[in-house]
């Protein structure tokens, strides 16, 4: 009978091996000057594209709140003629789909379209149209607007849409990760607003096209040319500022909701940094890793103050936030947030144990593969390589790069990117 502490190593061994074997990642320009990452996969008829744009909220102007986010839900709402029901029956016949977002750096449109040529060639010309050519109607313009304007009002009946918007400010003040929309910025905003934040950002400067599937590299060199030709053309987006650290502090917000909910943090870290690793395997230790995290075991298993718990980093083109989280009774909100406190007072002080790290380690390393076991993972992946200019290797040296974090490592990144002394608080529905 072979021992449990081999196979735990062939196991160990057997998901680095998988995970290294990454996907053969190219990269190029356009003639326009996007940028564009590849992977051929020829395992289904499936072609994924996904667009990227610096077109986040940040790059809102001042005064300007919400026109990022309201663009880019007007893109595929009217496009070369069509309206959203055409578009939408047209991508309907084709077995295609479109989707997309934004955050605070990038705005995304993605396809998924069958490789055939007469189901893929008509899926990409609607992706161009929608890509240079919206029209942005005005009654649409109108409709998406007041519907913006609604959801927000929604939103900030909510205790959590609350916190986060106080959080997000307490934060970064000033700063364009600090900005957030409001019924009353949104309503502001004019056809004339839209259309100038799509020329403006919508740019073949400001694009990174990530393409995975059924496709030959000269096929999609020429499926990059067609969907950026007609983008139009501007300087690549300027650089987001450096955010200023705040003071630590203690912000509490009443509201009539049964359950507080609580959130501490900090801006923490910039993609690409090299303490992603060290912090990441230290965060699973901390609350990333559900039951097995420190915070869940004292939080809730030991005292019960809190149904769940967590903690993440979020990176970003600039240093993204560090953030913990819980929702607790109102009458345990001092206690809640006095234990949460000192678990992470004691883990910047002393690390992760060896145990915790190597539980971390094997649960990063085994579950990697799971991140790149499709089309469309592997599309996420390589769209925010292309995105924040990570290395191409990124994804085969991510097993490595975890395994060979030690305590000392964790330590040390923790110590240089949670300082409480920059540490903000929220408190929303505490008594």
């Amino acid at each position: 009978m072979i021992p449990f502490r081999l196979l735990t190593c062939l196991f160990l061994a057997l998901a680095m091996q998988m995970a290294q074997a990454g996907p053969k990642i190219e990269r190029w320009q356009t003639t326009g000057g996007a940028t564009v990452l590849f992977v051929e996969n020829h395992s289904l008829p499936i072609v994924d594209v996904q667009v990227d744009f610096a077109a986040g909220t940040a790059r809102e102007a001042a005064g300007k709140a919400g026109v990022a986010s309201l663009t880019r839900s007007l893109l595929d709402l009217g496009a070369a003629g069509m309206d959203e029901m055409q578009i939408a029956s047209r991508m309907a016949d084709l077995g295609a789909k479109l989707s997309g977002g934004v955050d605070m750096d990038r705005a995304s449109v993605t396809l998924r379209t069958l490789s055939m040529p007469d189901k893929r060639e008509p899926a990409l010309a609607m992706l161009r149209a929608i890509l240079s050519s919206p029209q942005f109607a005005a009654d649409v313009f109108d409709r998406e607007r007041a519907r913006s304007i609604a959801s927000l009002k929604e939103a900030l009946t909510r205790p959590d849409a609350i916190a986060s918007r106080a959080f997000w400010a307490a934060m970064y003040g000033a700063h364009p990760y600090g900005r957030y929309a409001t019924p009353e910025s949104v309503g502001a905003l004019t056809r004339a607003d839209v259309l100038a934040f799509h020329a403006g950002n919508y740019t073949a400067q400001r694009a990174s096209l990530a393409i995975v599937g059924d496709l030959s590299r000269a096929q999609a060199k020429a499926v990059a040319e067609e969907l950026t030709a007609g983008l139009p053309s501007g300087p690549g987006g300027l650089a987001i500022a450096v955010p200023e650290m705040p003071a630590a502090g203690e912000q509490r917000i009443s509201h009539p909701a049964a359950q507080a909910h609580l959130l501490l943090g900090l801006p923490a870290l910039k993609r690409g940094d090299p303490d992603f690793f060290p912090l990441s395997v230290g965060n699973y230790s901390l609350g990333g890793g559900g039951f097995v995290s420190r915070l869940m075991k004292e939080v809730r298993d030991k005292r019960g103050l809190a149904y769940s718990v967590h903690s993440y980093f979020l990176p970003l083109q600039q240093l993204g936030p560090f953030q913990l989280g819980l929702q607790t009774k109102k009458a345990q909100v001092n206690d809640a947030l006095q234990v949460a406190r000192e678990v992470l007072a004691n883990f910047l002080d002393q690390g992760p144990s060896e145990a915790e790290l190597k539980a971390a380690k094997q649960n990063l390393i085994g579950s990697f593969p799971l991140r790149l076991d499709s089309n469309r993972k592997l599309l996420e992946n390589v769209a925010m390589i292309g995105f924040y200019g990570l290395p191409l290797d990124y994804l085969d040296h991510y097993p490595e790069n975890i395994e060979k974090v030690t305590v000392a490592d964790v330590k040390a990144a923790f110590s240089r990117h949670v300082r409480p002394e920059h540490l903000v608080t929220v408190v929303v529905g505490g008594e």
